[in-house]
């Protein structure tokens, strides 16, 4: 398996027959062995193509468990795949820490044999990591991920890496490692003209700067990010930009223009048909920060009940 969708094995065997399921489960009792364990991971991927995780994980385990058994030259390709295909299923199964667990052994396998598929699967394990708050594993994965892809030549590959790294790094609060995992990112998508992809750095930069404290770079970093996805109508973007310039402004001592600014990313935020309330809460956090500093207290006082309300649901 190489991503979600897509799985090794064909309808037809060597001779170009049509194998149906069927087939297959009629074969297991009469091979063992490698065949056996072929025979498993086969089933496994028709039925995860269905949708049915659950058994296919059981299958992609049986398999796993048979290949295990086997002398290790023969089988380590198998043994990786089925490990994959264990964490492809638990993947969708929402059981994430188990999936990157699984993948963890299948990308430990491939390297150990220099398969060329080690590299896409280890950087598919960095956003498992990740997605299940694992952010320190995150790193040190997509950490050696860069270096392969620079290896490679891909620095695309590379690129896409460290912004991760720098994504998890900011999860951690880490803004000065998560600063420079963004600015190594932002030097390599520059050198290959992807304009979107710099200003998304230049977005979580001027993030990094707001809470390092420096306003001024902070201020640049944003306006330059706001620029391009103003220009390319990438309002999503845009607004989370928008968010971080008036926050920049705020620190620079701009209150006004910070909160004028603050005030329309709150006005799109809430605009659009689906709410990002955690969104709309820091948003309007940051509003009563800024009006409780000018001596409009009330107003933040308000602000602040109003959330009270949203948060003792979204943080229960």
């Amino acid at each position: 398996m190489s991503n979600d969708d897509d799985h090794d094995f064909s309808d037809s065997d060597e001779n170009g027959e049509i194998v149906t399921e069927e087939m297959l489960w009629e074969r297991i009792p009469q091979t063992s062995g490698l065949e056996r364990a072929n025979t498993f991971y086969e089933l496994s991927a028709r039925i995860y193509a269905r949708g049915q995780y659950d058994e296919a994980l059981a299958l992609a385990e049986s398999a796993r468990d048979i290949y295990a058994e086997l002398n290790p030259v023969l089988s380590s390709d198998g043994l990786a795949q089925a490990y994959s295909a264990i964490g492809y299923n638990l993947n969708q199964l929402k059981r994430n820490s188990e999936a990157a667990t699984a993948m963890s052994k299948a990308v430990e396998i491939l390297r150990e044999t220099k398969s060329p598929l080690a590299i896409d699967l280890a950087c598919t394990l960095g956003e498992w990591w990740y997605g299940s708050k694992n952010y320190e594993q995150a790193i040190e994965c997509m950490r050696e991920c860069v270096q392969e892809h620079l290896i490679e030549g891909n620095e695309g590959g590379a690129a896409n890496d460290l912004h991760l790294i720098g994504c998890a790094y900011r999860e951690l609060g880490q803004h000065e490692q998560s600063l420079l995992a963004f600015k190594e990112a932002r030097a390599l998508f520059k050198s290959l003209k992807e304009v979107i992809n710099v200003a998304r750095c230049d977005q979580k930069i001027a993030h990094a700067l707001i809470e390092l404290g420096d306003g001024e770079a902070a201020l640049i970093a944003a306006q330059k990010s706001l620029d391009v996805f103003v220009t390319a109508h990438d309002h999503r973007r845009e607004t989370y930009s928008l968010f971080e310039l008036g926050r920049a402004q705020v620190l620079v001592g701009e209150d006004t223009s910070g909160l004028e600014t603050l005030d329309r990313v709150l006005e799109i935020a809430t605009e659009n048909e689906w709410k990002d309330f955690d969104f709309i809460v820091e948003i309007e956090h940051c509003m009563a920060g800024v009006l409780r500093g000018i001596g409009r207290g009330e107003e933040a006082d308000e602000i602040e009940r109003r959330i009270a309300s949203i948060t003792e649901v979204t943080e229960a």
